[in-house]
């Protein structure tokens, strides 16, 4: 497993317990795989090593849960987000492989609990409710997803001010998930961010991950419904800190 991995055995055995977790919160959550395992491995891997690895799970898990919503959803904002976010993820990634890896897990470590903090206060961006907005939240997912893997806690903040009906918003958000893997995966090809070893990485992850979505989809509770994404965020808060922290101690 290891030697597939290209990773240390800790390290190797590590990633397929995170992916598993991740998966099994995606699974009951409906969010949060990328964010909670980049935050988990940002320190042993760096984040852009770890960013296309992402879009093997990422695909897998949104093709396992598609709930379909073509015709609810609103097909202008879903094609504007898929075209600004195509434009951002190169820049985004262009950045993390210019700059020192300490530097690069910082970024992402500091973006995903600054955007986790935004979701927990139920942060309001009105802006993002305009037509100009939607192109501005694709391009900043984009970019953020070039950063840290994380771009959907962005797209977030944008459907929580966007007040759509529930059915049109998950149609919407299907749509711009599956255009966006099909926009990345030419994007990491073209970057040269998606080498062999990251698809050998993200096909054997798959697995653990599918694993933990199957697993959470099973364990999900209407009830509890409501405590999952503060629980989720929480979670995410003290992983990205404790990376954080370990940075830190590093470099002392």
């Amino acid at each position: 497993m290891a030697d597939l991995l290209a990773l240390p055995p800790a390290t190797a055995w590590l990633a397929v317990a995170v992916c598993f977790a991740a998966g099994a919160i995606r699974g009951f959550a409906g969010f949060g795989l990328s964010a909670l395992a980049m935050a988990a491995l940002a320190t042993l891997v760096p984040p852009v090593e770890l960013i296309p690895v992402f879009w093997f799970l990422e695909m897998s898990a949104s093709l396992l849960l598609m709930k379909g919503g073509w015709q609810d959803a609103d097909r202008t904002a879903a094609a504007t987000l898929v075209v600004a976010s195509g434009i951002g993820l190169p820049l985004g990634l262009l950045v993390s492989l210019s700059i020192d890896a300490t530097v690069s897990k910082t970024i992402a470590l500091s973006l995903l609990i600054a955007l986790a903090v935004a979701q927990l206060a139920r942060l309001r961006l009105p802006v993002l409710a305009t037509r100009a907005g939607t192109g501005a939240a694709g391009f900043g997912a984009g970019i953020i997803t070039g950063l840290a893997g994380a771009g959907g806690l962005f797209i977030a903040l944008y459907a929580m001010v966007r007040d759509l009906p529930a059915r049109t918003m998950r149609g919407t958000l299907n749509i711009y998930m599956l255009g966006a893997g099909a926009v990345g995966i030419v994007t990491h090809l073209a970057v040269g961010t998606m080498t062999g070893t990251a698809a050998t990485r993200g096909l054997i992850l798959v697995v653990p991950t599918l694993a933990g979505v199957v697993l959470g989809r099973a364990l999900f509770t209407p009830r509890f419904e409501r405590y999952y994404k503060p629980a989720c965020l929480t979670l995410l808060i003290g992983l990205a800190g404790a990376g954080l922290a370990r940075l830190a101690w590093e470099a002392a």
